[in-house]
């Protein structure tokens, strides 16, 4: 057996049994070529196969880590499930009081509608013109005077996205998306083979001068933005900072993707790109966060340009949107139904944050007030994969920095997800949080 095989099983060994504990430091290269009496490529070698084998996390300028085989693996987008006995703040699945007294309703007046034949039909790929229409109308009411002709309806924002880059964007383009973005869209942007260019960020968005000086030095295809609660740093972009962004997509004919799944709890926000840029915008949004996650009903509005390339990737991925849920989502954004559940949602989510001011005073934070989650930065030299170890063991899920993370090195922060738990509840689990960050991360 080579040499380094050796080496690595021994880690190997020693990492599953529990002798390398979640979070430990390993040797530099340096240290463990001299230690082990081999070339530093040799143990570079070394612990490239342990990260390719998801035993350790390497941070550029920091180290070689244990990682916590207990947790999946960036426990955030790649995780399936969260223990049943476990509080959720992983997801968001905002739900009110009263909603599924909402759905019997509709179905039943579905029932009599005398629409039902219709429904078990193949639809239009982009949905049906009074369906169009009908979000056209609710768009309005968002800033955005969106031609029902430029309307795309689709099985969720997260398809919208899929769907937008499969006709955009071809394998090996380059993507540019904020330092820390959509774990989901990041995810997306690895399947289809694009390559994410990190764009630095300030504390109130993008760092647009380090976005044009990536667009100058590499050939960046389009550029996806958060404008209006951006996820997870919560910031919502001025108008001012919207118009120089539109302006430097147009300087370097670079497409805009705007992701507006959470841009219904801002109140009065500015306009979206899409209605200052429309010729060059991907408006995308959905009903899953402001109504319900399993009402898989979104919408794309895209320039004249790109919308038969969008109806073809609808067609080629789900065919349409299923006929029943379309249904019932037109019927609620006419009847108001949408608006009410906007608006309650942006009432809890104010109460949650307030839960959160609360809890964590004088540990920092960043969100929005009206926002379902929040984003804690660490100190630099804690592990936030230890720390969601140990509130894991408290029956707590959390999600870390990593899926979030365009660049390296990744930060050492939690995200944390607010809607998914009742008021109390996520009151007693913050005041844990609170406990366990101070005694792990600031001890």
């Amino acid at each position: 057996m080579q040499r380094y095989k050796r080496i690595v099983d021994a880690f190997v060994a020693r990492i599953r049994s529990g002798d390398l504990a979640p979070g430990t430091r390993l040797p530099t290269h340096r240290a463990l070529a001299a230690g082990e009496g081999i070339a530093i490529v040799t143990a570079t070698r070394v612990y490239a196969e342990l990260d390719a084998l998801g035993l350790v996390s390497r941070e550029q300028g920091r180290g070689t880590f244990v990682r916590d085989l207990a947790l999946p693996p960036g426990h955030g987008v790649d995780q399936d499930t969260v223990a049943a006995d476990a509080v959720d703040l992983t997801f968001n699945y905002p739900s009110l009081p009263g909603q599924t007294e909402t759905l019997r309703a509709a179905l039943r007046d579905l029932a009599t509608s005398g629409d039902l034949e219709g429904l078990l039909r193949y639809q239009p790929h982009r949905g049906r013109t009074r369906d169009r229409e009908a979000v056209a109308r609710h768009l309005r009411r968002r800033g955005l005077d969106a031609d029902p002709e430029r309307v795309l309806i689709v099985s969720g924002a997260q398809h919208g996205l899929a769907t937008t880059l499969m006709a955009t964007l071809n394998p090996g383009d380059v993507v540019a998306a904020d330092a820390l973005t959509y774990s989901g869209f990041r995810a997306l942007a690895k399947q289809l083979h694009l390559e994410l260019a990190p764009v630095a960020t300030t504390s109130a968005g993008p760092d647009l001068d380090a976005l044009e000086r990536l667009c100058v030095a590499r050939p960046v295809k389009a550029i996806y933005t958060m404008p209006t609660l951006h996820n997870p740093l919560g910031w919502v972009l001025p108008e001012a900072t919207r118009h120089d962004l539109a302006a430097l997509a147009r300087r370097h004919d670079a497409l805009l993707i705007e992701d507006a799944s959470y841009a219904y709890l801002v109140e009065n926000p500015p306009p979206p790109l899409a209605a200052i840029e429309p010729e060059r915008t991907v408006y995308v949004s959905g009903l899953s966060k402001s109504v319900a996650t399993g009402l898989r009903v979104g919408f794309v509005v895209a320039p004249p340009s790109v919308v038969a390339g969008v109806e073809r990737a609808i067609r080629l991925t789900t065919w349409n949107t299923p006929a029943l849920t379309t249904a019932i989502a037109c019927r609620w954004l006419e009847d108001g139904t949408v608006d009410e559940l906007e608006a309650r949602k942006r009432d809890d989510a104010r109460a949650r944050q307030a839960i959160v001011r609360a809890e964590f005073a004088g540990l920092p934070y960043v969100g929005h007030g009206s926002s379902y989650f929040v984003w804690m930065p660490l100190p630099e030299d804690a592990r936030a994969d230890r720390l969601a170890a140990t509130l894991a063991r408290q029956r707590i899920s959390v999600t870390t920095a990593e899926p979030f993370a365009v660049a390296t090195p990744v930060p050492q922060a939690l995200r944390l997800a607010l809607s998914s738990t009742d008021l109390d509840t996520l009151r007693s689990t913050l005041r844990t949080v609170r406990e366990v960050t101070l005694e792990d991360a600031y001890r």
